[in-house]
């Protein structure tokens, strides 16, 4: 017999897991970052995001394509030029990223004077 606590706690924890494991990673919130700002080209992206390679960035983008997150689109331009956009779905991530900059913020004021008193949000 299953405990309701238990419906509960999965109820809660496999949304989390689902969300983690599609903005997991290093890379995948700063490009959604940058895109939130103005759509880029890839190049203009790649030098957006300091520290990421050419092939992680397309590796990224296309996951994040394939989610819905962002929307790709090609020029017929010679040579054709590609640019990426956030959607309106990847919009919806802006309140999860502020909120985790702003723990972070925290947090690392927290580790750069830990005499101070702690930060209660």
């Amino acid at each position: 017999m299953k405990d309701h606590k238990s419906d509960l706690c999965i109820n809660h924890i496999l949304p989390i897991r689902d969300a983690l494991d599609l903005i997991s990673g290093k890379w995948k919130i700063p490009i959604i970052s940058a895109l939130c700002i103005h759509k880029r080209r890839f190049k203009e992206l790649h030098r957006d995001v300091p520290g990421i390679t050419a092939k992680m960035l397309s590796k990224e983008l296309k996951d994040l394509e394939v989610n819905g997150l962002v929307k790709r689109t090609v020029y017929d331009t010679t040579p054709v030029s590609v640019e990426y956009a956030v959607t309106e779905y990847g919009l919806s991530l802006n309140p999860v990223i502020y909120a985790l900059r702003d723990w972070g913020l925290k947090h690392r004021e927290r580790m750069l004077h830990p005499e101070e008193k702690p930060v209660v949000a």
